[in-house]
């Protein structure tokens, strides 16, 4: 595997479910994996999970770490091809990648769209210029369409957790005071469709995902019949498709309660983190045994793990 950057660039699931089972069970299984080995880790965006779990992962395959807030800490990069560079950006990508490749063995990127030109966010161009020019693995810790970390470690979560050969699982919009990127929703969808689950995704009207993302999956505007009898309910805000970047904050009615949860099959409740209390999710949801919140943070170790386990391999 050259680089990991969506569900596309695995190569067996089965395998890799393997690995997130022996990991699980031993951490330290691969522990010389990465001897020798940097991953350099560079951040243009805030981070708690994504950080301190791609690190512990890669700890505990025997890899040194050298972490980066590109966006504070560096100059700033133009990413564009042919640039005439008298404007903000200090430094090309095609240099920095090439530098950063000098010293690392992996390179982890994390850069969120703008929610401002949507043909420029879904072209991806801090993650394609890095993949691009570097010379070593591109691991996405985010990008502005996907988190594949996150949802690897969502399908851990789901599959670790199933009573049923195949569970149903909701991904419901939720409203939020800003607007946020379309990375993880579309993202779960893409991982959740290469699983033997019941895919719905409810939202209201206006809220569609990127037709890419969504074929063949069952959507529905009416939340509470696509909770009934569901098994795990994934609750996220997106902003808009089309038209790109708006949101709805004032559509509270979306907000998860103990009322629909109750509609589902004693489901689990799941998020990404962070989450607002009482705007995404009441209190009451989230403090409930239902909540996987945290073990679907631990299990974003365990995604890392694999991940970097295969660029290692494979790079």
């Amino acid at each position: 595997m050259k680089h990991f950057t969506s569900v596309h660039d695995v190569d067996d699931m089965n395998e890799w479910l393997s690995l997130a089972d022996l990991f699980q069970k031993d951490p330290f299984h691969f522990s010389e994996a990465g001897k020798g080995k940097i991953l350099g880790l560079l951040f243009l965006n805030p981070s708690l999970r994504t950080r301190m779990s791609t690190q512990k992962a890669a700890y505990q395959l025997g890899m040194n770490v050298m972490v980066m807030n590109l966006d504070k800490d560096g100059w700033q990069l133009e990413m564009e091809d042919g640039a005439v560079m008298n404007g903000n950006a200090q430094e090309h990508v095609k240099e920095a990648a090439q530098v950063l490749s000098q010293y690392c063995d992996v390179i982890g990127v994390r850069s969120f769209p703008s929610l401002e030109d949507r043909a420029a966010d879904y072209a991806e161009p801090v993650l394609e210029a890095f993949k691009k020019y570097a010379t070593v693995p591109i691991l996405s810790l985010e990008s502005a369409t996907r988190h594949p970390l996150q949802s690897f470690a969502d399908l851990i979560t789901v599959r670790s957790l199933a009573t049923k050969p195949r569970p149903k699982v909701v991904l419901t919009w939720a409203p939020h005071p800003r607007r946020l990127p379309q990375a993880v929703p579309n993202s779960f969808v893409e991982w959740m469709k290469q699983a033997d689950v019941e895919l719905v995704v409810t939202h209201p009207e206006g809220f569609e995902l990127a037709p890419e993302f969504m074929g063949g999956v069952t959507v529905t505007h009416d939340q509470k019949a696509a909770l009934s009898g569901a098994d795990f309910v994934y609750a996220k805000n997106w902003s808009a498709y089309e038209p790109y970047g708006k949101t709805a904050p004032e559509l509270t009615d979306w907000q998860i309660t103990s009322e629909q949860m109750a509609l589902t099959d004693n489901g689990g409740f799941m998020h990404c983190l962070p989450v607002r209390r009482n705007v995404v999710v009441s209190d009451s949801v989230l403090d409930s045994p239902q909540s996987l919140v945290i073990m679907q943070a631990a299990n974003r170790v365990i995604s890392a793990q694999v991940a970097l386990y295969k660029l290692l391999q494979g790079g």
